[in-house]
């Protein structure tokens, strides 16, 4: 078992392991157990009831958090001609529209932290699966980072503004990040809520019994802090 510092301890000296905490009083005491000297980022983690080896039990979407991420976003565009222009325009921090700005992010080269393709060059990003996969920048349909050339300032806006992907894991999990811990109460709650909102929607047709099982916040390096489910996704209704 891991040793933790004494901040870690005294954090955790702040929470009933053994409780359920409603939605906002759980961002509360993440919030006040938070350890680092930096800036955290509030943690969610979900244990879904899905089994992650059945096609119709996947959950993959996005939601546009309303209160943002708290950090710059630097978005990466591969699109072509007019397109590219559009993108330039839209605020992209980079454009990959020819070869040598290609090869770059081929060696490796991955300043950005979204990308987003038109469909006309994705067999060529394709060639980028083993750099963009591992690290979850490869664009995708169902993730919204593949669009039509009209699109592309939507999109650029959106992934700047928090527009976060959540999805189901090997294990069955879902992690997401919603904000820092530096966020007023009231907002940590709206971006949390959307977030179960979203999540909702995305239960997928194959899903059987109770579908989020455990939901878990924290900050980053901070204790975990359990939420009770049923009231983390029914806080839209109780509003």
């Amino acid at each position: 078992m891991a040793k933790h510092g004494k901040k870690y301890l005294a954090a955790l000296a702040k929470v009933n392991i053994d409780e359920l905490y409603l939605p906002e009083d759980a961002l509360k005491l993440v919030k006040e157990t938070s350890i680092t000297s930096f800036d955290s980022t509030v943690e969610v983690h979900m244990r879904m009831g899905l089994d992650p080896r059945q096609a119709d039990q996947q959950v993959r979407d996005v939601v546009v958090l309303p209160n943002g991420l708290g950090k710059t976003v630097r978005v990466a565009v591969f699109a072509q001609g007019e397109a590219a222009a559009n993108a330039r325009a839209s605020g992209a921090d980079l454009v990959v529209d020819d070869d040598e700005t290609f090869s770059k992010i081929q060696g490796g080269a991955l300043d950005f932290d979204v990308a987003i393709a038109t469909p006309d060059l994705m067999g060529k990003v394709g060639r980028l699966g083993r750099i963009l996969g591992p690290r979850g920048l490869m664009p995708n349909p169902k993730a919204g980072t593949v669009v039509p050339a009209e699109d592309l300032a939507r999109a650029i806006r959106e992934a700047k503004a928090g527009r976060v992907e959540f999805r189901l894991d090997k294990t069955a999990n879902i992690h997401v990040q919603v904000g820092k811990v530096s966020f007023e109460l009231s907002k940590l709650t709206e971006n949390f809520s959307a977030l179960m909102e979203a999540v909702k929607k995305a239960r997928p047709s194959g899903a059987k019994g109770i579908y989020i099982r455990r939901i878990t916040l924290a900050s980053t390096m901070g204790p975990g802090i359990k939420v009770e489910p049923n009231a983390a996704q029914n806080m839209l209704a109780d509003e």
